[in-house]
């Protein structure tokens, strides 16, 4: 007893230690050694110890935090009697400390909720049917009793973290699947969700009566309330049926909440309770009861028939009303104005807007929520994240204008263009503070910009003649502003940038004004007032441009002007536009723009001039060529570019002279858009090409140039003298974007054809000579890779190669010698963990993507390398085992870009090269198939299928290469070839077991979406393990209640039905029908207590 009290005195030493010490050598014993402790066996006992003596908060949250482990871990340590009485001392324990650190309150009261949730489905032996974890209410309600605050304030603390841990699927439960997490989380809900929702409000109901006698500055009372409100927000919030996997997204969900919960929403009491919150509690309190209100408001239409669902919108609009009215000051509180904006989007997500306009006072109400959009809108400055709210209501009722069947008026019209008014005028204001007083800029923010625009667009189409002429009037305002100051000798840079920044928002909200075309009913005379306000863009953008050569430009303007571009081309350019709009008369009137080409004439030749003068900025350079890419898209936009002069000046020059960005001057990090403009140039060129190679010659003279100058400086690289490597390296890397935008872009056989015969062979050893020389440099060898996995690639069946063409093994040898070169160099390099995956696995990800598109292009024999004695395939794949063993298990998943590649190609190999896989070392196979195991079980359905996949191509192979023993003597070297895997699978059979336990696992007791792709394996796999599935079998049928054991054993027998002992298509096809029923069965089968044997033949898999 003695060693046990003094070891205790240690743990608190230790622990004081930990948490006070300056010393950091003093710090990191005391974890190391605290670590120990809770991973001892003998930790249970001095757990109690440490939290009787009472002497350390410290050692109290380190007995919490041990217990909790101890509870949480994936085998059962402790016993249901012994989990039962921590449970039963933490509730005593704190019902006589009422007043421990928050802390160590905290971590107790996590510890009982934890026990509660992981023993839910557990019943007394004594007694079938008696859960004695879920006594709840009972439990708690002695602390909710007391007359102690302390004590209620840890009862409803009890309450709210029972509810979180129920809703949530932490990182701490080891133990559940998913769907077990939700069977427990839907029986907690149907048990005592709403009645601890109900507890909750009379709670708050009779704080409300004795508002008068409460004092918030009381730190007791203050938290006691804010648990409160906490509590019924979290019943509010419960993930009712297992659809909110992301919370970000709530603000467009509807709550589900059970029928069970209709009578507690068709009292007003209940409703008008939260609103009584609010108004009554201070700022700090407030915004939780507005955060409630949010919940109810967004409750499913069917839990109401249409009377009552009218009703219940009456009270609520009724609420917000007398908010606007009569405390419209509280919303000064950032955390009220966000509640409340959120409050009102909720109005128009829920509910129709032929309901809304029937309720009491609708004209009132609609006038109020105008009023109070303008101000906030003018208030600019103000919880800006919270407008999106504002703007979406405003957006969705007029999105359902032409939908609405009521007779009562909506009043939009009269509303609406005052919250376009205050949105463009705020943001025209907004500029000269932003410019003089040196303020943040919206514009710096262009991800909320955009979100805004796309709604203002909306918004703006409802009283469109009002919009046009409003945004007319601005941007002549500004617009002759601006012309005068660049006129003006005497003009200060500041009032210049002003009128700049004015423009720049009226560009944008013009152009989102086009984009709205789309969203709303449109007329002629609409496309008529959208040909004014673009003469005005473009007239703007003939002034500006002008002012290039002289004095440069604005940046963020240029961005708007192709924000503009954008949206005219989405709407007014393409195959489904009508050549007869309005839209062209106008343009036709003012700038002699007749038709659609010469509106494209007017793109190209900004884009041009952009790529001129701008190609020292990187995001212009990006945008404008992402344009001229979506105008090359196009079917017959393409053909009306192609025939312009300005295209065939950019296909006939286009080298750094013309476009600087081309040249070696840009950094290497602003490269990556040559691919983009190559991509365009390749779908320009091809429209015409046909097969006249003349014509491809001279559009590659200026790559041929380069690529000859690079030679020149290759062959000086191996000189000690060699000063030009920055300026090869830039060549290297310009002309491998180049070439895969134009790879990309070939799609045809005879375009590609062009390009392979041009590239090989004398251009490609001049990149596999930079890919020896500069292999450690990833910003060279990645372009160059992935322009070799891009020629490999197949697309649309370009590579057909000719019966007498050698060039398919040609293009795979070129390939397997980048691969070999980059693989045997790349793994002598050694790099800092942190710079792992940009020095080394990126390349390797590229090397797996490019084996793949080659092995599975289907333009190459493979037999012929082996059959003439060629290496290039043999070479190919044993430097992709050796890449693949240079990476550690654990980074496979860890990085999904590596893990994409890598199963993909494994799938491939699996597929079409099982002798390759089947003659690999043990030790390289066995690494395989736990990659598989653990792609099994991964996030990634992609990956999980695709594992699935590769395991059923390896089992099927194993079952043919055992079963065809003893057949005709031809099948003696296909044996021969798969006998050191039968070997192999002979020695480790837990292997393919461990598999065979978690496919049926994840099928029978998990959220299985690859149903399907699971079952192709699983029958080879019971096939290979006969006796072993049967004793999973019968451990899983006696697992189960004993009024279930029969309709279990039937069960299986039917999985098995008429299945043969073999693998054919006709089988396998059977079987997966019998899979299906089986995992419906179950599925059903398990809604109540579950007993799932194979947690523990997991276990031994992690």
């Amino acid at each position: 007893m003695a060693e046990e009290a003094l070891e205790v005195r240690q743990l608190e030493i230790l622990c004081k230690n930990l948490y006070e010490s300056t010393n950091a050598s003093e710090r990191a014993d005391a974890e190391k050694a605290l670590v120990g402790f809770q991973n001892s066996p003998t930790s249970l006992n001095k757990c109690q110890l440490l939290l009787e003596r009472g002497d350390s908060s410290y050692s109290q949250l380190l007995a919490a935090t041990t217990l909790t482990r101890l509870c949480s871990r994936p085998s059962p340590v402790l016993t249901l009697q012994q989990r039962l009485d921590i449970r039963n001392y933490i509730l005593s324990y704190l019902m006589a400390r009422p007043k421990l650190a928050p802390f160590v309150t905290q971590a107790l009261i996590t510890l009982f909720a934890r026990i509660t949730k992981l023993g839910w489905f557990e019943f007394s032996p004594e007694k079938e049917n008696d859960y004695v974890f879920r006594n709840v209410i009972g439990d708690v309600s002695q602390f909710l009793q007391s007359s102690v605050v302390e004590h209620a304030g840890i009862g409803v603390q009890l309450l709210w973290q029972l509810v979180s841990e129920m809703n949530q699927l932490s990182e701490s439960d080891a133990t559940l699947t998913l769907t077990k997490h939700r069977k427990i989380a839907s029986s907690f809900r149907d048990v005592h969700l709403y009645e601890i929702f109900q507890l909750s409000c009379t709670l708050l109901r009779n704080t409300l009566e004795n508002f008068r006698n409460m004092n918030f500055e009381d730190q007791g009372q203050h938290n006691f309330l804010n648990q409160l409100l906490r509590l019924a927000h979290n019943c509010l919030t419960y993930d009712f049926i297992g659809t909110s996997t992301d919370e970000s997204s709530d603000d467009l969900t509807t709550v589900q909440m059970p029928t069970q919960w209709r009578p507690a929403l068709l009292d007003p009491a209940t409703l008008q309770l939260f609103f009584d919150l609010y108004d009554a509690l201070p700022s700090s309190l407030s915004p939780m009861a507005l955060s409630c209100l949010v919940q109810m408001a967004a409750v499913r239409r069917s839990l109401f028939d249409n009377a009552e669902r009218a009703k219940f919108l009456n009270h609520v609009v009724t609420g917000v009303k007398r908010i606007l009215q009569q405390n419209a000051q509280s919303l000064s509180e950032p955390n009220n104005y966000h509640e409340f904006c959120r409050l009102l989007a909720r109005l128009k997500t829920n509910y129709q807007l032929g309901e809304l306009v029937m309720v009491d006072h609708y004209r009132d109400v609609i006038q109020l929520i105008a009023k109070f959009t303008v101000e906030s809108l003018q208030m600019w400055q103000f919880a800006p994240n919270s407008v999106h709210y504002l703007l979406s209501l405003w957006q969705r009722m007029v999105a359902s204008v032409p939908y609405v069947k009521a007779t009562e008026p909506h009043y939009l019209e009269t509303y609406t263009p005052e919250v376009t008014s205050a949105y463009v005028q705020s943001r025209l204001e907004a500029v000269a503070m932003v410019m003089r007083e040196g303020l943040e800029d919206p514009l710096d923010d262009m991800g909320l910009v955009q979100q805004q625009l796309e709604q203002i667009s909306v918004i703006m189409r409802m009283d469109y003649a009002k919009t046009c002429s409003l945004l007319i009037s601005l941007f002549e305002q500004s617009a002759q502003s601006f012309q005068e100051l660049v006129r003006s000798p005497i003009a200060t840079p500041v009032d210049l940038a002003i009128q700049e920044g004015r423009l720049t928002w009226l560009v944008y909200i013009i152009g989102a004004a086009i984009g709205g075309r789309v969203s709303f009913t449109s007329s002629d005379e609409h496309d008529s007032m959208d040909g004014e306000l673009v003469c005005r863009v473009l007239q703007l953008m003939n002034l500006t441009d002008s002012r290039l050569q002289v004095t440069g430009g604005c940046e963020k303007l240029e961005l708007a002007m192709l924000s503009f571009f954008e949206q005219f081309r989405k709407i007014y350019v393409g195959d489904q536009v009508q050549m007869t709009s309005k839209v062209y008369r106008g343009l036709s009137d003012v700038l002699g723009l007749r038709d659609e080409s010469m509106v494209l004439s007017v793109f190209v030749r900004k884009i041009i001039t952009n790529l001129k003068y701008w190609s020292h900025r990187e995001p212009i350079v990006a945008k404008t060529l992402l344009l001229l890419n979506e105008l090359c898209v196009g079917y017959s936009s393409v053909r009306k570019l192609v025939k312009l002069e300005e295209i065939q000046f950019i296909l006939q020059n286009h080298t750094s002279e013309h476009f600087p960005f081309l040249g070696p001057n840009v950094d290497i990090s602003e490269m990556k858009c040559r691919t983009t403009f190559y991509t365009s140039m390749g779908r320009l060129l091809l429209v015409d090409l046909g097969e006249d190679e003349d014509r491809f010659e001279q559009f590659m003279l200026p790559l041929a140039s380069a690529f000859d100058s690079l030679g020149a400086l290759l062959t000086q690289a191996d000189s000690p003298m060699f000063s030009q490597v920055e300026e090869a390296q830039k060549c290297v890397i310009g002309l491998a974007r180049d070439l895969r935008g134009l790879a990309f872009a070939f799609n045809t056989k005879q375009s590609y054809m062009m390009l392979f015969d041009w590239l090989y062979p004398d251009y490609a050893a001049v990149y596999l000579r930079a890919l020896q020389l500069w292999y450690h440099q990833p910003q060279v060898t990645s372009p160059l890779l992935k322009l070799f996995a891009e020629l490999v690639q197949n697309r649309s069946q370009r590579l057909q190669f000719d019966s007498t063409s050698p060039n398919g093994v040609l293009l795979f040898r070129e390939a397997s010698k980048v691969l070999c070169s980059y693989g045997d160099r790349i793994l002598s390099v050694e790099v800092p963990k942190e710079q792992i995956y940009a020095a080394k696995f990126k390349g390797i990800s590229v090397c797996f993507s490019l084996l793949k598109a080659a092995l599975c292009g289907g333009y190459v024999n493979f037999g012929v390398f082996r059959l003439y004695g060629d290496t290039a395939l043999d070479d190919a794949l044993s430097t992709f085992v050796k890449m693949l063993m240079s990476i550690p298990q654990s980074d496979l998943l860890a990085y999904p870009k590596l893990s994409q590649t890598y199963y993909v190609l494994l799938e491939c190999l699996a597929q079409d090269h099982m002798v390759f896989l089947s003659s690999l070392e043990p030790h390289v196979f066995l690494y395989i198939l736990s990659t598989v195991q653990e792609g099994l079980t991964a996030l990634d359905t992609m990956i999980c299928t695709g594992c699935c996949n590769t395991l059923d191509h390896i089992v099927t192979y194993v079952f043919r290469q055992l079963t065809a023993k003893g057949k005709k003597a031809r099948k003696v070297v296909e044996q021969q070839q798969g006998a050191q895997l039968i070997r192999l699978m002979e020695i480790r059979p837990e292997l393919l077991q461990q598999m065979l336990s978690c496919i049926l696992n994840i099928v029978m007791f998990e959220e299985c979406r690859n149903q399907y792709s699971m079952s192709r394996p699983l029958l080879g796999l019971i096939l290979l393990n006969e006796d072993y599935f049967g004793q999973l079998r019968q451990s899983i049928i006696r697992s189960q209640p004993v009024d279930k054991q029969s309709l279990m054993a039937q069960w299986f027998d039917n999985l098995m039905d008429g299945i043969e002992r073999n693998v054919t298509a006709k089988n396998r096809d059977r079987f997966t029908q019998n899979l299906s029923l089986f995992r419906r069965d179950v599925n059903e089968s398990l809604k109540g207590p579950v007993n799932n044997p194979l947690i523990s033949n997991n276990d031994m898999m992690t």
